[in-house]
C-alpha cells in the first residue's frame, strides 16, 4: 500500500471522528432541560410548637361524703346527670338530729333562766351592800354566779348551733356544680359511723384541663433560645393549644396554656404543663390519654419549606434541592423542627432568598441545569409527561 493511500485513509478517519464528536456535542446541547418548580424562601414569624402527651383532668373534683352518722333515707339525684351547687343529693334520717336540737334548745332556755335569776340577785345584793346589810363576800359571790350563768348561756347557744348544723348535714347537698357519677351507697345504708363515708363524686367538665408532660431538656433548650434572642416567649394564657384526639383528628375548639409547674418529677425528669379546653359537649372525659400541640415560642425570622420538598438520603439525613445563580441543582442538608401547616420548620441549613425545588424533584439531578416553570399549569403538562 502506498504512502499516499495511507495518508488519505488517516485523514478520513480523523474526519469521521471529528464529525461524530460534533454530532454528540450538538445532541447534548439540544437535550431538553428538566422542568421544575421552585420556591424562594422568605423569613416570617413562625410559631414553635411542641407535641406533648398527657391526660385529661377535671379542674374541680368534689367527693361527696356523709358528715354525720345515720341511715340514708333517699337518693334524690339521677346518676350521671348535671347538678348545681347546693342541690340536694341524699337525705339522711333527720329524727335523731331534730331531737338533739330540741334538747339543746331546752338546755339553753334553762340556762337563760338561771342567768336571769343570777342577774336579779346581783342587783339586789348591790343595793344591800350600800347599806352594809350583807358582806362584801356575799356580793362578790353573787357577781361571780351571774357571770357563770352568762357563760353557761353562751355554751348552750353553741350547743344549739352545733345541733342545728348536724340537722342540716342530714340533707347532703352538692358542694360544686358539675356532673355527678354513680351513687356509692343505696337507701338504707348506715353512713358516717366513725368515718366520713363517700357517697358520690362530682366533677366539673367544662372547661376541662389537659395535664401534659415535657422533659426539662426541651424546656432548657427553649430558655437558651429565649436568652439568645433567637426565639420570643409566648405569655402564659396566650399560648395556643390544639388537642389531637385518639383517632388523629384535631379537636375543633382551641385551648390555651394555663401554667407551667415549678417542680420536676425526680423519677422521670419531666415537668407538668396545664392547658385548658372548652368542653361544651363533654367529649373530653377525665383520665383520657391525649396529645396536645402547644405553641411555646415565636421565631420572628423563621424559615419553612413544603414537606414534599424534603428528601432523605440512605443515612436518613434530610436535604433539599437548591438552585444556584446559574440554575444548577445542588443538594443541601437541612435540620428540621416541627411540622406546621404541611410545612417543615427549618432550624439550620437554609437562609432567606434561597431557591429550592418543590416539584419535579425526580427529574432534577445534582450538578445539572434545570428550567424553571412556576406557571399555574400542572407540572405534568409543563414537562410533557
Amino acid at each position: 500500500m502506498s504512502k499516499n493511500l495511507l495518508a488519505k485513509l488517516g485523514l478520513l478517519a480523523v474526519a469521521l471522528t471529528l464529525g461524530a464528536c460534533d454530532r454528540a456535542s450538538t445532541a447534548e446541547e439540544a437535550a431538553p432541560l428538566a422542568t421544575v418548580r421552585i420556591e424562594t424562601l422568605e423569613a416570617r414569624p413562625l410559631s414553635i410548637t411542641s407535641e406533648l402527651s398527657g391526660r385529661i383532668a377535671a379542674p374541680r373534683v368534689a367527693e361527696v361524703r356523709a358528715r354525720v352518722a345515720g341511715v340514708v333515707l333517699q337518693r334524690v339525684f339521677r346518676e350521671g346527670s348535671d347538678v348545681n351547687k347546693g342541690d340536694m343529693l341524699f337525705r339522711i334520717d333527720p329524727a335523731p338530729f331534730k331531737a338533739d336540737l330540741d334538747s339543746a334548745e331546752a338546755d339553753l332556755r334553762k340556762a337563760e333562766a338561771n342567768a336571769f335569776q343570777a342577774r336579779l340577785q346581783e342587783q339586789r345584793y348591790a343595793q344591800l351592800t350600800e347599806g352594809n346589810a350583807i358582806s362584801a363576800q356575799d356580793y362578790d359571790n353573787a357577781r361571780a354566779s351571774a357571770r357563770q350563768t352568762a357563760a353557761e348561756v353562751a355554751a348552750r347557744k353553741a350547743a344549739v348551733d352545733r345541733a342545728r348544723l348536724n340537722l342540716g348535714y342530714a340533707t347532703v347537698t352538692a358542694p360544686i356544680s358539675g356532673r355527678i357519677g354513680r351513687a356509692l351507697v343505696t337507701e338504707g345504708a348506715l353512713v358516717g359511723q366513725n368515718e366520713t363515708t363517700p357517697l358520690a363524686l362530682i366533677q366539673q367538665l367544662n372547661p376541662i384541663h389537659a395535664d401534659l408532660t415535657q422533659s426539662t431538656r426541651e424546656l432548657n433548650d427553649l430558655r437558651r433560645a429565649f436568652r439568645s434572642g433567637q426565639l420570643q416567649a409566648v405569655g402564659q394564657g396566650e399560648a395556643k393549644a390544639t388537642l389531637i384526639e385518639d383517632d388523629g383528628s384535631l379537636y375543633p375548639l382551641p385551648g390555651k396554656l394555663l401554667f407551667t409547674d415549678i417542680t420536676v418529677d425526680p423519677g422521670t425528669g419531666q415537668i407538668i404543663l396545664r392547658s385548658e379546653f372548652p368542653n361544651p359537649d363533654l367529649d373530653l372525659l377525665p383520665g383520657s390519654f391525649v396529645r396536645v400541640r402547644l405553641e411555646q415560642a415565636v421565631n420572628q425570622q423563621g424559615i419553612s419549606v413544603p414537606q414534599r420538598a424534603v428528601q432523605r438520603d440512605s443515612a436518613g439525613i434530610a436535604q433539599v434541592l437548591l438552585l444556584d445563580a446559574e440554575q444548577r441543582v445542588g443538594q443541601q442538608p437541612v435540620e428540621l423542627g416541627a411540622v406546621q401547616n404541611d410545612r417543615w420548620i427549618v432550624t439550620a441549613g437554609l437562609k432567606p432568598g434561597d431557591r429550592i425545588v418543590i416539584e419535579g424533584l425526580q427529574h432534577a439531578k445534582p450538578g445539572e441545569k434545570v428550567q424553571i416553570d412556576n406557571t399555574a399549569l400542572p407540572l405534568a403538562q409543563a414537562t410533557g409527561q
